[in-house]
């Protein structure tokens, strides 16, 4: 019998939408380092752009769900007991098509309701001021009107462009070689409320790879975050040796591991026929 069959069936979970910060605060700081990105979400500027769905037994949480708007496949994060999270699916957070993090133990909760495509793993990494090594390198922060540059840096490997406000909201700094922008790394969220930050979109020309500028860059953006955060955490494929390297010579270390896949909606076996009947009906009136 499956966990999905199983969640189903205990009527003693409720499911339901929820815009109660402080209840999701609570249960998201129990595992604050794998939920950062969800906890930045309450930010009253990203919070506006989520979607949450929780699942409660005796009026306690025991998993959450979060939707976050804006991007295609819509992003979702899912934590707690599998049986909540099968149900949050089923009822409540239900976009056709997404993409996940997830521990991978959760994934059985997610197949329940979702064919999910295959992917690398993933490894959430963390540093806070003790464990922090600075590195020294010529680097500078990058202002909103260089946006244009950063895009053609970032052509190479990501799929999107991103706006100007990328910066001014956020923090990058780059490395220009003979006046080139050759390497940057950013930042996905930050929250001063929660004290924490995502460092992301690192990325290095190819033909200047090896040379430490991604533990430049990346250095850089992590010194001046944890001048008011009490940690940094950030994505690293778990294939990825260089990038590894790059990111343990600042202090960083994993937390946990994790996926990050592409999930299709399942559709029950009779979602077809309604159409099959029409085409039927519609050639016998013909």
């Amino acid at each position: 019998m499956t966990t999905g069959i199983l969640a189903r069936r205990d009527r003693t979970i409720v499911v339901q939408e929820t815009a109660d910060r402080s209840m999701l605060r609570a249960f998201l700081e129990t595992d604050r380092l794998y939920s950062a990105y969800a906890l930045c979400d309450l930010d009253e500027r990203e919070f506006l752009r989520t979607r949450w769905g929780v699942a409660l037994v005796g009026g306690e949480p025991i998993a959450v769900v979060l939707q976050y708007a804006g991007y295609s496949p819509q992003p979702i994060f899912v934590m707690g007991r599998n049986e909540g999270i099968d149900r949050i699916l089923s009822d409540i957070i239900k976009p056709r098509t997404a993409y996940v993090a997830a521990r991978t133990e959760h994934l059985p909760a997610i197949a329940a309701n979702y064919r999910v495509d295959p992917g690398p793993a993933m490894l959430r990494m963390w540093v806070d001021a003790a464990h922090f090594r600075p590195f020294s390198s010529d680097v500078r922060r990058l202002l909103p009107v260089e946006i244009g540059e950063l895009n053609r840096l970032y052509q190479l490997g990501f799929a999107s462009w991103l706006p100007a406000s990328a910066i001014s909201d956020g923090l990058y700094y780059g490395v220009r070689v003979g006046g080139r922008l050759v390497s940057a790394a950013g930042t996905h969220v930050i929250s001063p409320a929660e004290r924490l930050a995502v460092v992301g979109n690192v990325m290095t020309h190819t033909d200047f790879r090896g040379r430490g500028y991604a533990t430049a860059v990346t250095g850089a953006v992590t010194a001046e975050l944890l001048r008011f955060c009490d940690q940094v955490v950030l994505n690293v494929r778990a294939d990825n040796p260089p990038a590894l390297a790059a990111y343990r010579r600042l202090g960083y270390q994993v937390n946990v591991s994790f996926e990050e896949r592409l999930i299709h909606r399942s559709e029950p076996p009779w979602s077809g026929w309604s159409g099959a009947f029409r085409r039927l009906f519609a050639r016998k009136e013909s």
